[in-house]
């Protein structure tokens, strides 16, 4: 049986560096790739992938800043 947990994120695309920060009921995303082309949206999971060492999918947002993603 896999856990899955949602977390919600606010994303700020073409930033000068990529960073998770933490804040009180979702995380600020902040990552270098442009909004285009879904490459904001690689460099996302790639990013949590990372931090929290499960796979990661994105099931809302997928052309929004707010996005929902799933970690299992």
């Amino acid at each position: 049986m896999h856990i899955i947990m949602r977390i919600k994120i606010k994303v700020k695309a073409n930033s000068p560096n990529n960073e998770v920060i933490e804040k009180e009921g979702y995380y600020e995303v902040n990552v270098k790739e442009k909004p285009e082309k879904g490459k904001a949206n690689s460099e996302i999971i790639k990013l949590f992938k990372r931090k929290f060492k499960k796979n990661v999918r994105i099931v809302s947002g997928f052309k929004s800043k707010e996005k929902i993603l799933e970690l299992t």
